[in-house]
C-alpha cells in the first residue's frame, strides 16, 4: 500500500489531519464517554452540496452528535468564485481559504470533509451550463469514489434536482449528480477498472433537505402539505455538554468568515425536513435511519463487541479514565477479530485515539523552524508524555522522507515529560508544500489532479511526520503526528502552524498587472525573498521581443533567510496595444531554476496557508486617457481596484468611513465605493450628506455592487432605485448600447464592443432593477433567453456633480487586466471633466 494511499485511508477513516495545524485537542471525561459512546454505532450520512457554506450544519451536527454516526460533507467546489469579505484573496486563493473554513467547521460539528475537482467558476443559471463547464462524467467518478470509500447508509442533498434553471446551477446540478451517483455506487460494472480497489456501494435510500426557502416563505411552508416528509428536531439539548445542537451547528456555520456568515445561536426545538428522494422508506418519519442495522451485528463476530462496550460504558470510570485501559484493549483485540474489514479499520482507529485520550499520552513532533528548502537539515524535538499510571513503553519513532527510524526503547514514567532532539534530511527531491488540486493548471470548470488517490482529500498531506511506535499495556500502538511549528505569542500564547517545504528563494512582482498607457518607460518592482542563508543567484525576466527591458540580468545576494530584496527593472512597452505575460526566472548557485512565487495566507481563524505559483504578471500596452487625477477609495468587503487604478496614472488614497466628511472629501476628484461597501459598513448609511454635499459641489460617487439584503437602494442613492438580485453570469454576454452617445461612452475613451471582450466569470451582479427617471442607463445587456438588463451602471447629475451605481464586476475584470474594463471605468472617474462643455465626443460609432 503506497504512503499517499495509506493516508487517504486514514483520512476517510477521520484520524489524520492532512497538514491543518491546530493545538492538540484536549479530552475530558464527558469527550471520552461520548467517544466510546460512538464507539457502538456503526453507520454513515454523507451531506452533499456544491460550495462551501452551502451545508446545513444543525443537521450535521445532529447526525455526528445525536445519532453519533459518521457524518461527512462532500462539497463539489472549493468555492473559488465566490466573494470575500475578510480580504482582497480571489479565485484559487479564495478557495483555499473556503477549504480551511470547511475543515474548521468540520472541527465543531464533528463531521468529515471531501471535495471533488470541480471549480467553482462563478454564478450559473442552469446546470446544463454548470455541467458544460464541468466535466460530468470525471465529477461522477470522484462523487462514486466518495461512495465507496465512505460507504454511506443515507445520503442528504442540500438542494432538489427538480429546480432546474430556478436556482443557482451548480446547487441543482449537485443534486442531480448525486440521484444519478446512488444507483451507479452500486453497480459492479461502472467504474469497475478505474476504482478496481473499491467494492461497489448501494446507499439504503436518499433525501432532499427542504425547507421554508424553498417554498418562498415560511408562511407558505407552513401551509404546505408536509405529508411526504420526514421531520427531526435538530435543536435537542446535550446535557453532558451543557450547549444545544444549534449552538454547536452555529459555531460550526460562523467558521465561514469569508462569506460573513456568523451566526447567533439558538435554543429550544428546530424541525429539519427530509423529502425521501430514492430508496426504500424509513420506518418512521421521526428517523431517516430507521430500518437500517447500526449495531455490532451487521459485521460478523461483532455482538461480543457490542457487549464489551456496552459494559464499559456502565461502568465507566470518569474521575481517572485511564482505569478504563484495561477494557479498551480488550474490546480493541475483539475488534481485531471482527470480518468487516471498513469497520474494523475505522473501529480500530476510534478505540486507538481513546486510549490515547485515557491515558492522557501526549506524543508531539515539532520543527525549530517553519519552514525549510530541499537539501536542508532541521533540527526537531519530540516530546513524548504519559499522565497516568498505565504501563506505556515508546519503542520507537520513525521519521517519513526516507529518513532512519529513531529507537527509543523507554518505559514513559507517569507525568515525567521525555523530550528527544533529532534531525531530519529534506533530500532534495521533496516537492514543495502546496495544495495538491493546484500543483497543474486546470480548466475553467475543473482541477487537475494528476495522482488519482489524492481525489476527495480536502488538503495536501503534511510535509513530514512521526510515526510513533509504542506499547500501551501489552498493546503495539503506531500512532502518527504531524511535524509541526510551533511558537510562542506574547498575546496568544503557544500557536501552531504547519510545517512547510518552500522554494531557496521567491521571485514576485509587486503587482499582477502592470499597465503602460504609452511609451514612457517604467521601474517595474521584482520581489526576491530568500528562505536559506546565504543565497546567490542570477535574476531575469521571460518577456516578448516587443517589450524593452533593462537590465537583462541582475546577481543577487541575500545573506539572511526571510531577507527580502527589491530589483528594478525599467520596462519600455511596444508602439502599438498589446497584451503579454512576463515570468521571472532566478538560477541559482547550485544550478536550480527559481521561478515560483510564495504567497502566504495568514488569517486567525485557519492555520497560515502557503500557495507555491508561477511568478508571471500580465504586461499591457492600452491606449487609454484619463481626467482628474486624485481619487478617493473606501474599502467594502476588500478588493484590489485601488492598485489597478494606481497602474493607469491615478493618485489613489484609501480613506474610512470616518473621512467622508465635506470638509475632507472636496480634494478628490472622485470618490468610489469598494463592493459592498454598504453591506459592510453600515455606518456608510449616515454619511448620505455629506455625499450629496460633495455632490452637489462637482464631484463624483461611484458606488460598486452591494447585495441586496437588508439594503434600500435609495439610502444609498441620491434618487430612488431598488437593488434586485438580477445579474448575467455569462461573461461574453452582448453588450447593447442604448444611449451611444451619452459622456461615459466617449470621454475620454471612445468605447465600443471591442473593450467588453476577454471579460472573465461574469458581466455584473445585484443590478437594481427599477430607478428614478433621473438616472441614465447607458447599457444593457442579457443572459441567453432573459430580459434585458440596464441595471449594471446608472448615471445621475446631482448639482455640479455626478452619482454612479455600477453593478459589474470590476473586481474581477481589473485584476484580471480586461483593457476595455480599465477605459470604461476611467470613463466614470472622468465625467464631468470634459474639457469642450457639451461635448460627447461621439464622432464614430460604439460598434
Amino acid at each position: 500500500m503506497t504512503r499517499t494511499f495509506y493516508l487517504f485511508l486514514l483520512l476517510i477513516l477521520g484520524f489524520v489531519s492532512l497538514g491543518f495545524a491546530q493545538k492538540p485537542a484536549a479530552y475530558d471525561a464527558v469527550d471520552i464517554y461520548n467517544k466510546v459512546q460512538k464507539l457502538d454505532v456503526l453507520g454513515s450520512v454523507l451531506y452533499i452540496a456544491a460550495h462551501p457554506d452551502d451545508e446545513n450544519t444543525r443537521l450535521i451536527s445532529y447526525f455526528a452528535n445525536e445519532k453519533k454516526v459518521r457524518t461527512a460533507y462532500l462539497s463539489l467546489t472549493r468555492g473559488d468564485g465566490g466573494q470575500n469579505l475578510i480580504g482582497t484573496e480571489i479565485w484559487e486563493k479564495l478557495g483555499l481559504i473556503r477549504t480551511n473554513e470547511l475543515l474548521m467547521a468540520r472541527s465543531v460539528d464533528g463531521g468529515h470533509q471531501y471535495f471533488s475537482r470541480a471549480n467553482d467558476f462563478g454564478y450559473s443559471k442552469h446546470p446544463d451550463e454548470t455541467l458544460a463547464f464541468w466535466n460530468k462524467d470525471e465529477v461522477m467518478h470522484d462523487i462514486i469514489k466518495v461512495i465507496r470509500e465512505f460507504k454511506p447508509d443515507i445520503i442528504v442533498n442540500r438542494f432538489d434536482p427538480r429546480r432546474a434553471g430556478q436556482t443557482h446551477g451548480h446547487h441543482t446540478s449537485s443534486a442531480i449528480l448525486s440521484v444519478e451517483a446512488f444507483d451507479l455506487a452500486g453497480d459492479p460494472e461502472y467504474l469497475a477498472e478505474r476504482l478496481s480497489h473499491l467494492s461497489p456501494w448501494q446507499p439504503e435510500r436518499e433525501f432532499w433537505n427542504t425547507g421554508w426557502w424553498f417554498y418562498g416563505g415560511r408562511e407558505n411552508f407552513e401551509n404546505a402539505d408536509k405529508s411526504n416528509l420526514l421531520s427531526v428536531d435538530a435543536g435537542v439539548y446535550y446535557p453532558m455538554l451543557g450547549t444545544s445542537n444549534t449552538e454547536i451547528a452555529a459555531r460550526s456555520r460562523t467558521m465561514h468568515k469569508s462569506q460573513g456568515f456568523g451566526s447567533t445561536g439558538s435554543r429550544g426545538s428546530e424541525l429539519e425536513y427530509l423529502e425521501l428522494i430514492k430508496g426504500s422508506a424509513p420506518l418512521n418519519n421521526e428517523d431517516p435511519l430507521s430500518g437500517i442495522d447500526l449495531t455490532w451485528n451487521r459485521v460478523t463476530d461483532g455482538a461480543i463487541v457490542s457487549q464489551k462496550i456496552n459494559k464499559l460504558l456502565t461502568n465507566f470510570n470518569y474521575t481517572d479514565p485511564s482505569k478504563n485501559v484495561p477494557q479498551l484493549i480488550d474490546i480493541y483485540r475483539s475488534v481485531e477479530q471482527t470480518g468487516d474489514a471498513h469497520w474494523r479499520d475505522i473501529k480500530l482507529a476510534e478505540i486507538k485515539e481513546i486510549l490515547l485520550a485515557s491515558t492522557g499520552l501526549y506524543l508531539e513532533a515539532t520543527s525549530q523552524v517553519p519552514d525549510a528548502v530541499p537539501g536542508d537539515v532541521v533540527g526537531i524535538e519530540l516530546e513524548l508524555i504519559n499522565r497516568s499510571h498505565a504501563k506505556i513503553t515508546a519503542k520507537s519513532a520513525q521519521l517519513s522522507g526516507g529518513n532512519k527510524a529513531l529507537e527509543i526503547n523507554a518505559s514513559l514514567i507517569p507525568n515525567e515529560r521525555k523530550n528527544i532532539d533529532t534531525e531530519l534530511s529534506i533530500t532534495e527531491d521533496t516537492p514543495y508544500s502546496n495544495p495538491y488540486w493546484l500543483d497543474k493548471k486546470g480548466s475553467i470548470g475543473m482541477y487537475h489532479v494528476a495522482n488519482e488517490n489524492l481525489i476527495g482529500q480536502p488538503i495536501s498531506s503534511a510535509a513530514y511526520e512521526v510515526t510513533f511506535n509504542m506499547d500501551v499495556e501489552g498493546l503495539a500502538l503506531s500512532v502518527t503526528k504531524d511535524l509541526v511549528f510551533k511558537r510562542n505569542d506574547p498575546v496568544d500564547g503557544e500557536m501552531y502552524s504547519p510545517f512547510y517545504i518552500k522554494p531557496q528563494a521567491s521571485v514576485s512582482f509587486s503587482d499582477p498587472i502592470y499597465i503602460f498607457s504609452d511609451r514612457e518607460p517604467k521601474q517595474i518592482p521584482v520581489i526576491v525573498k530568500a528562505f536559506k542563508d546565504n543565497f546567490k543567484g542570477v535574476l531575469s525576466l521571460k518577456h516578448p521581443a516587443s517589450w524593452i527591458v533593462n537590465p537583462k540580468v541582475v546577481d543577487i545576494e541575500i545573506e539572511k533567510k526571510g531577507q527580502e530584496k527589491v530589483i528594478y527593472f525599467t520596462i519600455k512597452g511596444p508602439v502599438l496595444a498589446e497584451s503579454s505575460e512576463f515570468s521571472i526566472q532566478m538560477l541559482a548557485e547550485d544550478g536550480t531554476v527559481l521561478n515560483q512565487s510564495v504567497t502566504d495566507i495568514k488569517y486567525d481563524h485557519i492555520p497560515d496557508q502557503v500557495l507555491v505559483n508561477s511568478a508571471t504578471a500580465k504586461f499591457e500596452r492600452l491606449s487609454i486617457d484619463i481626467k482628474g487625477e486624485n481619487i478617493a477609495y473606501l474599502q467594502g468587503a476588500g478588493d484590489d481596484i485601488p492598485q489597478n487604478l494606481r497602474q493607469i496614472g491615478y493618485h489613489v488614497t484609501e480613506i474610512d468611513v470616518a473621512d467622508v466628511t465635506s470638509e475632507n472629501l472636496k480634494k478628490y476628484d472622485a470618490l468610489v465605493m469598494g463592493i459592498r461597501a454598504y453591506n459592510t459598513k453600515k455606518e456608510l448609511l449616515l454619511k448620505k450628506d455629506a455625499l450629496m454635499d460633495y455632490m452637489n459641489k462637482g464631484g463624483t460617487v461611484i458606488v460598486q455592487y452591494n447585495t441586496s439584503r437588508g439594503i434600500d437602494g435609495s439610502a444609498i442613492a441620491p434618487y430612488p432605485m431598488e437593488l434586485s438580485r438580477d445579474r448575467v453570469t455569462d461573461e461574453l454576454a452582448k453588450i447593447s448600447f442604448v444611449d451611444p452617445n451619452h459622456e461615459v461612452l466617449n470621454y475620454p475613451n471612445k468605447i465600443s464592443s471591442r473593450d467588453f471582450e476577454g471579460w472573465v466569470q461574469e458581466r455584473g451582479l445585484y443590478f437594481p432593477d427599477t430607478w428614478d427617471e433621473r438616472y441614465a442607463a447607458p447599457l444593457a445587456c442579457n443572459d441567453a433567453g432573459e430580459p434585458s438588463r440596464q441595471g449594471g451602471l446608472l448615471i445621475g447629475k446631482v448639482g455640479e456633480g455626478h452619482f454612479i451605481y455600477t453593478g459589474y464586476s470590476w473586481f474581477r475584470q481589473l485584476p484580471a487586466g480586461v483593457s476595455g474594463a480599465f477605459r470604461l471605468f476611467a470613463n466614470m472617474l472622468s465625467i464631468g471633466k470634459n474639457e469642450i462643455a457639451g461635448s460627447t465626443n461621439n464622432t464614430g460609432s460604439n460598434d
